[in-house]
């Protein structure tokens, strides 16, 4: 996961091997095998690699493009939890590493939002208070 997670961030970027090689202290090679799944980086040299790229390390080995294809791996602090469906009454589930991360609970109520060229919001109530 972590090499097909950073050869789609390095090339989303237009960074080259040799420019990623030279930021983080390896040689090309190494980001070729890492890339190759052939190997994986130290966890120190791995964690270089995720500061690069604004990311973060769980997110460098953890993130499943699969999930919504043709998405990139999100920034630090941003989250792509997957695709929701529309019920017949407007009803969504909200992911169950989504309702983890942000402290939802059953009983707990959002305010939503909508930007028609932007999209929907969901955010907690105390943000107007």
């Amino acid at each position: 996961m972590f090499g097909e997670n950073l050869a789609a961030l390095r090339k989303m970027r237009q960074m080259t091997q040799d420019e990623l090689a030279e930021r983080v202290g390896v040689s090309r090679q190494a980001v070729g095998k890492w890339e190759a799944g052939e190997t994986e980086p130290a966890l120190g040299i791995a964690q270089k690699v995720a500061e690069v790229f604004g990311v973060s390390l769980d997110e460098m080995t953890d993130h499943k493009p699969e999930l919504v294809p043709g998405a990139g791996l999100p920034p630090k602090g941003k989250h792509l939890f997957g695709v929701v469906t529309v019920g017949e009454k407007g009803q969504i589930i909200i992911p169950a590493k989504a309702r983890k991360i942000f402290g939802l609970s059953a009983g707990d109520q959002l305010i939503v939002l909508g930007d028609e060229n932007q999209g929907l919001a969901l955010v907690p109530p105390k943000l107007f208070i």
